[in-house]
This record gives C-alpha cells, sequence and structure tokens, in this order.
C-alpha cells in the first residue's frame, strides 16, 4: 500500500498492491499498521457503512459535530465515484478548501478524510456500491453539513444539474458562510 496526500493536510489517497493472475486479483484494503505508519492516523475504526445509488446521485456534504466528529477511509466497491472532502478544521492552512478524487473499482484506491472535514460523493457510472469506514459512530443529533451547491465552494460534481438526484435533507443544508 503506498499512500500520497491531498493538498489538504491529513487527507490521503491510499492504493493498494493488487496481485492479479489467470483467476482474478487479491489486494489488502485495510491493514491498521500500514495504515497508521503511512497517515499518521489512528487505523481504530468502529463503524462501516455501505450504499448503493445510481447515476447522478450526489450524497452530501455531511459531517458528525463535535465529540461524535468522524475521520472516514471511503473506497469504491463497483462503479465510479467522485469523492469530495472539505477541510473545515479553523485552524488549518486548508480551511474551507476542497479536494476531489475519482475513485473506482478498477483501481481500488481509497481516500482518508481526517475528523473536521465534510464530506460527500457523486455517482459518474450507471450504479456503484461505496462504502466507508468511520472511526466514531453515528450519532443522529450531531449531523451537520453543508449544501452541495455552496457558491463558497463552487464543487464541480461531474453530473449536469438537470441530472442531479438529491435527498431532501441535503437539498436544505445550509450554506458555508
Amino acid at each position: 500500500m503506498t499512500a500520497q496526500e491531498t493538498k489538504l493536510k491529513g487527507c490521503f489517497i491510499l492504493s493498494p498492491q493488487v496481485f492479479k493472475d489467470s483467476r482474478g486479483y487479491f489486494f489488502e484494503s485495510f491493514n491498521e499498521e500500514k495504515f497508521t505508519e503511512l497517515t499518521g492516523a489512528s487505523g481504530r475504526f468502529v463503524q462501516d457503512n455501505q450504499s448503493f445509488s445510481e447515476y447522478g446521485t450526489v450524497r452530501g456534504l455531511h459531517l458528525q459535530t463535535g465529540g461524535a466528529a468522524q475521520a472516514k477511509l471511503v473506497r469504491v466497491i463497483s462503479g465510479v465515484v467522485l469523492d469530495v472532502a472539505v477541510d473545515l478544521r479553523p485552524d488549518s492552512e486548508t480551511y474551507k478548501q476542497w479536494v476531489a478524487v475519482e475513485l473506482n473499482a478498477e483501481d481500488n484506491n481509497q481516500l482518508y478524510v481526517p475528523r473536521g472535514f465534510a464530506h460527500g460523493f457523486s455517482v459518474l457510472s450507471e450504479t456503484a456500491v461505496f462504502a466507508y469506514k468511520c472511526d466514531n459512530f453515528y450519532n443522529k443529533s450531531a449531523e451537520g453539513g453543508i449544501r452541495y451547491n455552496d457558491p463558497a465552494l463552487n464543487i464541480d460534481w461531474k453530473i449536469p444539474q438537470d441530472k442531479m438526484l438529491l435527498s431532501e435533507k441535503d437539498l436544505i443544508l445550509p450554506f458555508l458562510d
């Protein structure tokens, strides 16, 4: 496994070593020791989540606040997504900046999103199965988020506006400022 830090401090793209032969492939999707060595972050995750979505789905931008904040390690099991992380740590040199990474089932890369970030993704393929680990349990009372089309961020989700599929909850999230 290798790790490359994005322009956002503490946010990493992780690439596994994939072993292929005539039968198929094998790769280690997570190893706590390697993860911690490469990122400097704790590799302790307590909850795994998975979603299935159709083309045009935009989920986010979501976060958990306060003591319920979550770091996430995200990957795509099938399909292609544009994964977006927004740095909301007020003391960070990249505060209010974002990064977008295309994740797919072909290269099996993952994105590590630290605590203090908002996170979301859009589905670029016909369908996608998206999975992620969280280092803290979900807490409904600590839900937060930023509207997907916040003009202060100007995120290009790579989906035409008329093709976007959004939840009612995501449509009413507040703007950043």
